[in-house]
């Protein structure tokens, strides 16, 4: 049931903000922000907002913010987009990491969150799309802005979880897998019952 109050009020303030002349999908950005700690408590409505989510919602935001971006203007300009992303890796870094040392976390855990912390993928594309759509921006612009952030949320994710990955958190079994395991030795002839 409340599944569906939250649909409606995820579709009415998206209406609202179109009206608005704003991008739909930033009240949910909002909400989600907002119950996270209220909402997290319910395993089931997780669950359901989940498969809603991802398997309704965010698949037409993507495709919207992805049919704007001209792969020709990417391919022309490599070096403008090589630039785009490192300025963004290096000023979300600059923050993030002393947040996490402040918390605590240090060696590959540090490391292995600071990357994880420092994408944007959502508020990026959504602040992006807004500029094309009021024309504060050009394709092309909007072109290097999101293949920017897009490249921000996936190579630092790679790079954090193949050589910083905190194995000490993981579950015993899982953190141990990748290491051969001893091979049964077959039972003594003299101890045979």
């Amino acid at each position: 049931m409340e599944t569906k109050y939250i649909l409606f009020l995820l579709f009415a303030l998206g209406g609202l903000a179109v009206w608005a002349g704003s991008e739909a999908v930033l009240p949910a950005y909002m909400i989600g922000s907002v119950l996270a700690g209220t909402v997290g408590k319910d395993h089931l409505l997780i669950r359901r907002l989940r498969t809603l989510t991802f398997g309704l919602l965010t698949p037409f935001y993507f495709i919207r913010a992805g049919t704007f971006v001209s792969v020709p203007a990417l391919i022309a300009a490599p070096a403008t987009l090589l630039f785009l992303f490192l300025a963004k890796m290096a000023s979300k870094t600059a923050f993030v990491f002393p947040a996490v040392r402040a918390n605590r976390h240090v060696g590959n855990a540090g490391t292995y969150y600071t990357l994880m912390m420092s994408t944007g993928l959502t508020f990026g594309t959504i602040s992006a799309l807004f500029g094309l759509s009021h024309m504060i921006i050009t394709q092309t612009q909007y072109s290097f802005l999101v293949g920017a952030v897009i490249a921000s949320a996936v190579i630092p994710t790679l790079i954090a979880n193949a050589f910083f990955l905190p194995r000490h958190l993981l579950p015993h079994k899982a953190a141990h897998e990748d290491l051969p395991q001893p091979i049964p030795q077959p039972a003594a002839a003299g101890k045979q019952a």
